[in-house]
């Protein structure tokens, strides 16, 4: 029992450290929100992605393993979110890196399995929600963000183009955790 109260301490003080420590995330502008939904106004980032030839819930794991020595080697620090989406039968998984880099000055990775990627500036739909990394939370919320979306007639690039950010590492409960859906809109509605 002692051993239980010590985990969810220490569990409790680490996802309240995150907010202390002020992990980086993008940098985006809220145009609109309304409950859990956000609309975003992202600025350009840079990703370093791999891809995996796995099902929704292990792609993670094989990823993060690639993508943490990367980081690890290059002395780059944890950012937020962890990214995945899928990629027409495999996922793509990425970190995104620090502000500080741009494309000259970005440390290029070891691994050929993991590239830099430049994301453009572009609107964003979002739908943040808690709970497991499954894809059955992951689905759900997706459905939520699209319904959102078309209630604003606004459209989502096609295909699979849906998000998984994960901001929370493994060992933080399942109920404090921050996820989001995310998708990329085809065309950007205009705001004042």
């Amino acid at each position: 029992m002692r051993r239980l109260a010590l985990v969810v301490a220490m569990a409790l003080i680490s996802s309240f450290g995150g907010y202390a420590m002020a992990i980086e995330q993008p940098e985006y502008r809220v145009l609109e929100r309304d409950g859990a939904f956000e609309l975003r106004e992202y600025q350009p980032y840079m990703l370093a992605e791999t891809e995996v030839d796995a099902g929704f819930m292990s792609a993670g794991n094989v990823a993060f393993g690639r993508l943490f020595r990367y980081i690890s080697d290059k002395n780059i620090a944890m950012t937020a979110p962890v990214e995945q989406a899928s990629t027409g039968g495999t996922y793509r998984v990425a970190f995104v890196v620090p502000r500080k880099f741009d494309r000259n000055t970005v440390p290029q990775p070891n691994d050929p399995r993991v590239a830099i990627r430049e994301v453009p500036s572009r609107v964003v739909g979002a739908w943040r929600y808690s709970g497991r990394w499954t894809e059955e939370n992951f689905r759900s919320a997706e459905r939520d963000l699209r319904a959102a979306l078309t209630r604003r007639q606004l459209e989502p690039l096609p295909g699979d183009a849906a998000i998984i950010a994960r901001y929370d590492a493994p060992f933080i409960p399942w109920f404090m955790r921050r996820n989001e859906v995310l998708l990329p809109l085809r065309s950007a509605p205009i705001r004042h």
